[in-house]
């Protein structure tokens, strides 16, 4: 259940605000560095953790099965349960931002990884500068100058296919 930014507001401090403002749509795209995202990660991690020891105290207060912690603890545990969401609802957003910009930058490094593999392969099949001959060095190995030829799959076995139906051919005369 998404919560709205004036809900958010009225529950939380200033300070928790400017931390969970920063999660929200067009603020989070701002922090394109994944150290900067992860810093926020344990700021919120820190945060819910809080509110999540204080709304089970709570609980345990009304229970009857723990004494009660401060005089300026909220009556009830609905409180600490509704920010222990809003800090949880601002850690997932960043844990998906986290894993958008892993797979931008996996894909990015895929990328330039293809580019040079087709890169050496393309280098492969051309010679750019040839050995050339020269005096008192013995005898020196002639490089190939054609290009390597490349047979694809889909004419590989098709000759030994061709002799397959041919003799079957002959052999179906025979009888």
């Amino acid at each position: 259940m998404s919560t709205s930014a004036k809900f958010e507001r009225s529950v939380l401090s200033h300070d928790e605000f400017e931390v969970v403002k920063g999660t929200h749509h067009p603020a989070i795209y701002q922090l394109d560095d994944l150290k900067a995202l992860q810093d926020l990660q344990g700021r919120l991690r820190t945060l819910r953790s809080k509110e999540r020891t204080l709304a089970r105290q709570k609980r345990r207060e009304v229970r009857g099965k723990a004494d009660a912690r401060g005089k300026s603890f909220p009556a009830t545990a609905e409180q600490p349960l509704k920010r222990k969401q809003i800090f949880a609802a601002a850690l997932k957003r960043v844990n998906n931002e986290i894993r958008r910009v892993r797979v931008l930058d996996a894909r990015a490094q895929h990328v330039d990884a293809a580019h040079k593999a087709l890169r050496l392969r393309r280098e492969a099949n051309f010679i750019h500068h040839p050995v050339e001959k020269t005096a008192s060095e013995g005898m020196n190995p002639l490089p190939n100058k054609r290009r390597r030829s490349h047979i694809p799959g889909s004419q590989v076995g098709s000759v030994s296919q061709a002799t397959k139906v041919a003799q079957a051919k002959k052999d179906g005369r025979a009888s």
